[in-house]
């Protein structure tokens, strides 16, 4: 199984993410074509050796509407949804690969619209909607495509401090649309007074990201680092890539078991309990029925989490629970190899979550989130749009 592991150790930019994938082997040629007629001459998009604090890495450029480079500022176009469409349209990418794009742009465009309190299809893209970006974003589907990854992992991203000036003024570090698009995901604060998750790149990584952590056990045989615009003095602005084979032969992951009885909380604050500690880095959160001492029904909270969050989700259990003690105890867990794979059904595409051991398929499940948005958009039953990924997923696997 081929993995890729974003390290978002100095955040993460679209043209630090497509530089990346071209310093790991991806030919520039390639993304030129994909790209179609957004790269309207060769010189339109290129690439420059560069170095961050001594490591040599691609940095990628785009000529902009007004014939400036990607990183240099220029005038931003205010292109709506439709309009960004009509672009994607007007490249090369394979038709899953536009879909993808869109839905890209679709989710952008609705972080927008929520900072806004507007629809997104009134909604103008700002600095996302130029041309570098649309490149970022089109280049980058069509790379993490044309590699062929089966999983991608991230770790969580540094996204800087201080102040930004966006178009609607200066916000606090992440900006207004890039905090929406980061919702859910792993995130802290570098001493570097800068932004260092873009919203582009924010969109990138989460939408493609299947977990979020540690380098997983694997096998490398490619590396990239894509480079930032900036210089800082303290670390090197680059995003590095690895992509390699995932080791099944690697040691089996250590993580906590952190648990407390609860009887006595408000039952509405165990969902919001779940979302923070989840947010917080857990890799599970659970909950079981059991009945406590002076026969009194209780909740068992249960958290699964790598060893070194243990402190601070026990400190954030202490502070959102009335529980008084929690106990932890750390063991080996080991997991199927998985992967998602992309089937097309009469009503649209649905991800597939695969698991594996010794190559050997042990179960199947299609994308709840893709049957339910599929099943609203047609208007057929959510069982139907699963029952039709499934037999499409079987249909399309080799008779033994």
């Amino acid at each position: 199984m081929t993995l890729l592991y974003f390290d978002c150790f100095s955040g993460a930019s679209g043209d630090m993410i497509l530089g990346a994938l071209l310093d790991a082997g991806l030919p520039l040629e390639e993304v030129r074509r994909a790209l179609g007629s957004l790269a309207v001459d060769r010189e339109a998009v290129w690439t420059e050796r560069v170095r961050r604090a001594g490591v040599s890495a691609t940095k990628l450029h785009v000529r902009g509407e007004c014939g400036a480079g990607h990183d240099h500022a220029h005038a931003h176009p205010h292109r709506t949804l439709g309009e960004i469409a009509g672009l994607i349209d007007a490249s090369a990418l394979s038709p899953a690969g536009k879909a993808r794009a869109k839905a890209l742009f679709g989710r952008l465009a609705d972080a927008e619209a929520a900072v806004h309190g507007t629809s997104p299809d009134r909604v103008h893209l700002h600095e996302v909607g130029a041309l570098d970006s649309i490149v970022d974003i089109v280049g980058a589907v069509y790379g993490l495509e044309a590699l062929g990854v089966d999983e991608i992992v991230a770790s969580p991203l540094n996204v800087g401090s201080g102040t930004i000036a966006c178009a609607h003024g200066v916000f606090p570090v992440p900006g207004p649309a890039t905090v929406r698009l980061l919702e859910g995901a792993p995130i802290y604060a570098g001493t570097q007074q800068a932004e260092m998750v873009t919203p582009t790149g924010a969109l990138l990584v989460t939408a493609y990201a299947d977990r979020f952590g540690p380098l997983p056990p694997m096998r490398v045989r490619q590396v990239g680092y894509g480079a930032g615009a900036r210089e800082f003095p303290d670390m090197p602005n680059l995003l590095r890539v690895l992509i390699g084979e995932a080791d099944a032969a690697g040691p089996a992951a250590r993580v906590v078991v952190i648990e407390a009885e609860i009887d006595d909380m408000n039952p509405q604050i165990f969902g919001v309990l779940m979302d923070r500690l989840l947010a917080a880095g857990a890799l599970d959160v659970f909950y079981t029925s059991i009945q406590m001492k002076k026969n009194r029904p209780g909740t068992l909270l249960s958290i699964v989490a790598p060893p070194e969050q243990r402190d601070a989700l026990t400190a954030l259990v202490f502070r959102e629970t009335t529980t008084i003690g929690v106990r932890y105890a750390e063991m080996q867990r080991e997991c199927l190899d998985r992967e998602t794979v992309s089937v097309d059904t009469p009503v649209g595409r649905v991800r597939i979550k695969v698991a594996r051991r010794d190559g050997a398929v042990l179960n199947a499940a299609p994308e709840f989130d893709d049957c339910v948005r599929l099943a609203a958009e047609s208007g057929t039953p959510v069982k139907d749009v699963q029952a039709a990924a499934m037999k499409a997923f079987l249909d399309r696997r080799p008779t033994p």
